[in-house]
């Protein structure tokens, strides 16, 4: 098979671009370039973001990989896609007072949306990227997104946006090993990846520190840090810049006023004890990758990464386009993240929460 395979610089998307070579496939490695916020960023009176995205360093690492694995190499250019649907989409749901998701944005529109359709039209059979999640059938005739079998690397929540068509068209296959397998099949290999460091930070443009980057388009405004009982406790940055569970002041922010720029927090133990906790939400967007959901069904809720699986029920909502979730335990959430669904292992698909 043909098959194009997403390079990040990175272990993961380097031993799954060797497992694929190793199983006697035509791979060709595919570096993706991103919108670069150090260099595009405006300058305020603070001045000009500080850091450096290492996308040239990647970039080199995923040439390297591709001269020790014997694969073609090529580079796409995604710039103004990565701007204008994950950037220009974050800065806007964090002005209205939103938490959005790029990651899932990134997912949907730069690997599994500008890169999949390059892959398609010069005439790859699949695409293949590192992430910890895997395709495996599911129904007649039919292939699911499950989880990835390392459940502390699990990218499932991730890539619920990608549409149910593209799916027999796409690998992870990495998506069912563990993390110290891949590291010891990369330095068996003798891949210069094998110990370098995961990515971290926004998407795959590096380590950026979110409130600094939003203060270069959202102005900061200093306000009030209220207790449930109106007490003031300090001063915040601007509401905007914060979220719901978010630790501020000994505390988690329960509340957003965005039209008096206060935030109030609860100083009970954990996030999950908020006072906001709701048993009852909407989610908008909705996209089943795996099929569609069935109403009443018990299901298994992540409304945000890493966090507890929770059960849950799935209505339909008015209009259609939307869906109620019914908690069986009050949640605390953030309006803009994605709810993501499973049935099991199976990742049904989500929506964003409103």
């Amino acid at each position: 098979m043909r098959i194009f395979v997403g390079l990040s610089g990175g272990v993961d998307s380097s031993v799954s671009a060797a497992l694929l070579k190793e199983a006697g496939h035509e791979v060709t490695g595919v570096f993706i370039r991103v919108w670069d916020p150090f260099t595009n960023s405006p300058s305020t009176s603070s001045g000009q973001l500080q850091g450096t995205c290492n996308w040239k360093d990647d970039r080199l690492d995923a040439m390297r990989v591709c001269a020790t694995l014997g694969i073609p190499f090529k580079e796409l250019n995604l710039e103004k896609e990565y701007k204008k649907e994950v950037v220009d989409y974050m800065i806007r749901e964090y002005k209205a007072g939103r938490t959005p998701n790029p990651d899932v944005s990134c997912n949907r529109f730069i690997k599994f949306g500008g890169f999949y359709k390059l892959a398609r039209k010069q005439g790859a059979d699949f695409i293949a990227t590192g992430h910890y999640a895997r395709i495996l059938p599911f129904g007649e005739g039919r292939v699911g997104l499950f989880a990835g079998r390392d459940t502390n690397k699990d990218q499932s929540y991730f890539l619920w946006q990608i549409k149910r068509e593209q799916l027999p068209h796409i690998l992870f296959p990495v998506g069912g090993m563990k993390k110290p397998e891949v590291r010891k099949h990369a330095k068996k290999l003798g891949l210069i990846t094998a110990d370098k460091k995961d990515s971290q930070g926004l998407c795959f443009i590096g380590k950026v520190d979110m409130k600094e980057f939003l203060s270069h388009y959202i102005k900061p405004k200093k306000w009030r840090v209220l207790d449930e009982n109106g007490t003031v406790l300090g001063e915040h940055e601007g509401a905007a810049f914060y979220t719901i569970g978010e630790r501020l002041c000994g505390g988690y922010v329960t509340a957003k006023d965005m039209r008096k720029n206060t935030l109030t927090i609860s100083q009970k133990n954990t996030a999950g004890e908020l006072p906001n906790a709701k048993s009852e939400i909407t989610i908008t967007n909705c996209n089943w990758v795996s099929g569609i959901s069935i109403m009443g069904k018990t299901y298994q809720a992540q409304t945000r990464y890493r966090a507890p699986l929770v059960p849950c029920h799935i209505f339909n909502g008015h209009p259609m386009s939307i869906k109620k979730v019914v908690f069986e335990k009050p949640q605390t959430i953030a309006s803009g993240q994605s709810l993501v669904l499973y049935d099991g292992e199976v990742c049904i698909g989500g929506g964003v929460m409103i």
